[in-house]
């Protein structure tokens, strides 16, 4: 190589080592280009990118510099220096000459094609963009004002730009903000393309739906959780994307059947704050019929949305109707009375307090016949009864009964006092 080409490698060479050495704070205490030179600097400290942004290249550079024993195209458009203001060793300021053309750049990326990396050849998106997604023609993206739009300069009157950041639980604690999005959003714009997916689910699954077809996703939604109740089924996962607006049942990874009465019982073990519990499942019903009813939102005119908050608001009214249908069935519970809910509701309290298992429970109360019911002998109760009358006697059927088993843990806290 000649001379001065060497001594660049050089220089090159021992640039790199430190900034290898001092990788953090070179790269991560904030500035800007501040270990590497080079002569498009001028371009990146004016667009002022994070310095991360940089890693790409740099470390191109660094690594290719370090390995290699040239570079491709013209070795002095890369300089290592820890002096930014040191215009003897290449590294341009704010204030020199830029570049008036792309020619000016000597790139190369054969160094990143491994395993790590495919080539793929770019593709002009802004026809399937501008029509596809955005409802516009192809020659609106020549016009000033849309231009100005995408490049960040001009606000649309009404829209607040935003960057999307985001968040998440660190060790159970909820961290509202790890960093800023990596991109700006300038305005929403609801697609043909939205509306006609509704019309299609609409006309597909409501086809006789005379109204607001939310009022039957609603009702349904709240049959279908009820059902669950009745049999003591846990779905798992109630998360937005595992209900369906059929109202059937879907997506049910950890599900299970709640064996002693347990309106805390989770299935999924890595439900750990407990939402999904099933006692929970009605009231998630209703937070994701919200959900549902945030995504309508903007097709929606003034009427079907105070309507729809309305709808919303009286879910409860169909869950306890159908709930209170389905105990009144597992009780044999005929036509109406004002004490049934009381009635299901002091079962349920007996069973939580006892630990009874939920299906046998109502197993052996369908073995009572109705002629045991009139005359109020039922026959646990019965044999109790005869064991009592006779307490220092042996009873073979109590024996069978489990009588004289150890006790079971729903009555190892029970407490009698002077007042029982």
């Amino acid at each position: 190589l000649p001379l001065a080409e060497t001594s660049c490698h050089l220089e090159m060479l021992q640039g790199a080592r430190r900034t290898l050495l001092n990788f953090p704070s070179a790269f991560l205490d904030g500035n800007r280009t501040q270990s590497i030179g080079f002569p498009f600097c001028c371009l990146i400290c004016r667009l002022q990118f994070p310095p991360l942004l940089l890693l790409g290249v740099t470390c191109h550079a660094v690594v290719g510099s370090l390995w290699r024993p040239s570079l491709q195209g013209n070795a002095n458009l890369l300089h290592l220096s820890r002096n930014r203001s040191n215009p003897e060793q290449g590294c341009c300021e704010r204030g020199a000459r830029l570049a008036s053309s792309l020619d000016f750049w000597t790139l190369s990326s054969e160094n990143f094609i491994d395993i790590s990396w495919s080539t793929v050849l770019p593709t002009d998106p802004v026809k399937e963009v501008l029509e596809d997604i955005l409802d516009l023609d192809l020659s609106v993206s020549e016009t000033d004002d849309f231009i100005q739009l995408v490049s960040g300069r001009k606000i649309v009157f009404g829209s607040t730009p935003l960057a999307h950041r985001y968040g998440g639980h660190q060790f159970g604690i909820w961290s509202d903000q790890f960093g800023d999005g990596r991109a700006h959003l300038t305005a929403i714009y609801m697609n043909r393309d939205y509306m006609m997916l509704l019309d299609f689910i609409i006309q597909e699954y409501f086809p006789l739906v005379d109204g607001f077809f939310f009022s039957i996703v609603m009702f349904e939604t709240a049959q279908l959780i009820a059902l669950w109740m009745s049999v003591g089924f846990a779905h798992g996962v109630c998360n937005t994307d595992n209900f369906s607006l059929l109202s059937i049942t879907m997506d049910y990874g950890p599900f299970g059947f709640m064996e002693a009465y347990n309106p805390d019982f989770v299935p999924n073990a890595s439900d750990d704050e407990r939402r999904y519990k099933i006692g929970n499942q009605a009231n998630i019903g209703m937070f994701n019929l919200n959900k549902l009813l945030q995504v309508l939102n903007p097709l929606l005119n003034p009427r079907q949305k105070q309507l729809a908050t309305q709808i919303l608001k009286e879910y409860p009214i169909p869950y306890y109707t159908r709930f209170r249908e389905l105990f009144k069935v597992k009780l044999g519970l005929l036509g109406k009375s004002e004490g049934d809910d009381d009635l299901i509701a002091f079962l349920l309290h007996l069973m939580e307090k006892t630990e009874a298992d939920f299906t046998m429970t109502f197993r052996q109360l369908s073995e009572i016949t109705q002629s045991q019911l009139q005359e109020l002998v039922i026959p646990q109760v019965h044999l109790l009864q005869q064991v009592l009358r006779h307490p220092f006697q042996k009873h073979s059927a109590a024996e069978r009964a489990g009588y004289s088993s150890p006790t079971p843990s729903w009555a190892r806290d029970l407490r009698v006092s002077c007042s029982s």
